[in-house]
């Protein structure tokens, strides 16, 4: 940090403030996590110089030799890692993945069959105000009021009366096993395509401890930050083929040249998801969501649908404090270091920016090294802070000890 602190001494303040504000709070996040020592190297290198539009081969550029190495070992380890026929690794996010799907795919107009925002969904799965909803047709599934998971019964009636181009299967904020099996047999009963968005899964379908679309399902998309450990970036997989629509989607359709240095970064995580480690490591994360669940549970939380069986959980604060919106409660745990979001839960009768719940996730905390023992005392401290009402002196104790646990438990890419 001296060059930059030299040349721009606010930028690298402000950097070294971030750096402390991770160190010193416990991430609850679950699209969040901590990328190893190797992923944040690469991703700081002189890659970032290069401009090199196209595919490995393909480029309009000269001098991409080293590019053409770099994102060709990105695509042969997404394809061994997931067992793909096909990989594109230049998406800068999610989103344009999932946005690429549909150019390649859909015409403008067609219609997309994806699950509700409100319950579970992602953004680019049709919300109104997305790309995706502006420019296509498109009906929402959800789950039941009852179970508050999804119920392949009433999915495939809806989609049978709505008859869909494309069904999206996949979620931001759903707790539960998703069955990519049962869906394909929904879309093939239907006549349509079908795309599994994995953002939040994917270490945990790369590590086998999650069943994986990739068999069933002509495109996969996901995100390479989230269970995957990596830098932030989005990946497509698909079926042989796709493979030439898909890429030419993403170049020339939606994007320019591509982040050498994230893809190179891609690159490594891809590699340290192929170790047998890794998965030790997702079951862990899923490990120590139960053990975060079962805490809360124990305590008085009601969680949606009565659990996980994942990496994430979403906490119905009116279990316990009917006018606690999920706003206030967020903005109470972080003053105690606990860092969260809020969350609108299934039949949510508050608004999204108020909100009846927040979402936790596990997979930061493990990346860390945590167990069962410091999700006891997550748990008991999640439940102190709520329970306080916003007390300052009780945020105050409890960053104490927060911050005491941080210092056993280091981030693993700034120990080096």
């Amino acid at each position: 940090m001296s060059v930059l602190t030299k040349t721009d001494p606010e930028i690298a303040q402000l950097i070294e403030a971030e750096k402390r504000r991770q160190s010193m709070t416990l991430e609850l996040i679950a699209s969040e996590n901590h990328v190893s020592a190797a992923v944040l190297q690469t991703a700081g290198t002189l890659l970032t110089d290069k401009y090199a539009e196209g595919y490995p081969g393909r480029r309009w550029y000269c001098g991409c030799e080293n590019a053409d190495a770099i994102e060709q070992l990105a695509i042969d380890r997404a394809k061994k890692l997931f067992g793909a026929e096909h990989a594109n690794v230049q998406p800068h996010c999610g989103t344009s993945a999932n946005l690429a799907v549909y150019l390649a795919a859909l015409k403008p107009g067609a219609k997309i069959m994806g699950m509700r925002l409100d319950q579970g969904g992602h953004l680019s799965h049709g919300l109104n105000i997305n790309l995706s909803g502006i420019t296509y047709r498109v009906t929402h599934y959800g789950v039941r009021r009852d179970t508050e998971m999804l119920d392949l019964d009433e999915v495939r009636w809806l989609a049978v009366n709505e008859k869909p181009d494309l069904l999206v299967v996949g979620a931001s904020a759903y707790p539960r096993t998703i069955d990519f099996k049962g869906f394909a047999e929904i879309a093939s009963e239907v006549g349509c395509l079908i795309l599994a968005d994995i953002a939040h899964i994917a270490g945990l379908v790369a590590a086998g401890v999650h069943p994986s679309p990739v068999p069933h399902c002509q495109f996969v998309t996901t995100t390479t930050h989230k269970t995957l450990c990596g830098p932030r970036g989005g990946v497509i997989l698909c079926k042989k083929d796709w493979a030439k629509k898909i890429d030419s989607a993403i170049f020339p359709g939606l994007q320019g040249g591509p982040l050498m240095h994230v893809i190179a970064a891609k690159a490594v995580c891809f590699l340290e998801a192929l170790n047998p480690e890794f998965e030790q490591y997702a079951a862990t994360i899923i490990a120590n969501a139960k053990a975060l669940a079962e805490q809360l549970i124990a305590k008085g939380w009601r969680l949606v649908s009565g659990g996980t069986d994942n990496h994430l959980m979403l906490v119905d604060l009116r279990s316990r404090l009917k006018d606690l919106t999920g706003h206030n409660a967020a903005l109470w745990l972080a003053r105690a270091g606990l860092i969260c979001n809020k969350n609108t839960i299934p039949f949510d009768t508050r608004p999204p920016i108020e909100s009846s719940g927040i979402r936790l996730g596990t997979p930061a905390l493990t990346s860390r090294g945590m167990g069962s023992n410091e999700m006891a005392r997550i748990a008991a401290w999640i439940d102190q802070i709520l329970l306080s009402g916003g007390d300052s002196g009780a945020a105050d104790r409890v960053r104490g000890q927060v911050e005491e646990l941080c210092r056993q438990f280091p981030i693993p890419g700034l120990e080096d």
